[in-house]
């Protein structure tokens, strides 16, 4: 496990998310070719809504509420706006087992330690995606994870809600899943900001290494 050829990238203030989607690609092809470093982003978006590979339309609920966009990604619709630590990871899954349940196992585990760190005991939960958490009675949402893979290299990634306008989700059915409602570190009473997310984030990225370059216990 090496993680010192890894890039690690922050972008201040909001990135457009064709930009993103645009360089994403771009980066994803280069790591490939061999041309380009893995690279780990972490940023955030304007307020708008993505559709992933399963969106659909009807859970959709306020089309002219923000802009929407195609993702690309696994997964239904997501919000992403201010306030919410986007973590794109493009890295070469060629090098790491080729194993997709495994890397987005590996992604959660590496959610729910950065959380811990947090403060806040999150986990996952039997037939829901996302990662989730306890909001006074209420078990509520508080990371989103969808990814793609092309010619074995990841991009897209994961978002923690650190303090997001919660009403934006109202716009859409989260992830699909409509029983259950969307929480963040700031509704749960943690004061972390952004660069104490980011330190968690990155503290826990070698742990996340480890686990998914090693074989899953089922084999």
């Amino acid at each position: 496990m090496d993680t010192d050829d890894i890039e690690w990238r922050v972008s201040p203030g909001l990135t457009d998310y064709p930009e993103a989607l645009a360089e994403m690609e771009e980066r994803a092809a280069a790591i490939r070719s061999g041309d380009r470093r893995e690279c780990i982003w972490l940023l955030e978006h304007p307020p708008l809504y993505t559709a992933g590979t399963s969106a659909d339309p009807r859970e959709l609920l306020s089309a002219d509420r923000f802009p929407v966009y195609t993702a690309g990604r696994g997964g239904r619709y997501t919000y992403h706006g201010p306030g919410q630590r986007i973590v794109y990871v493009m890295l070469d899954l060629s090098r790491r087992g080729r194993d997709v349940r495994h890397f987005v196992h590996s992604l959660e585990g590496w959610t729910i330690a950065s959380l811990a760190d947090l403060g806040v005991a999150a986990r996952r939960a039997e037939g829901r995606i996302g990662i989730w958490t306890d909001d006074g009675d209420a078990e509520a949402k508080i990371g989103a994870i969808g990814v793609r893979i092309r010619r074995w290299v990841s991009f897209h990634g994961f978002a923690l809600n650190v303090a997001p306008d919660l009403a934006h989700f109202d716009g859409i059915v989260p992830c699909g899943i409509a029983e259950y409602p969307v929480t963040s570190l700031a509704r749960l009473g943690k004061t972390a900001d952004m660069g104490a997310v980011d330190t968690a984030i990155r503290d826990r990225f070698a742990d996340f290494l480890k686990a998914l370059e090693s074989p899953p216990i089922n084999g």
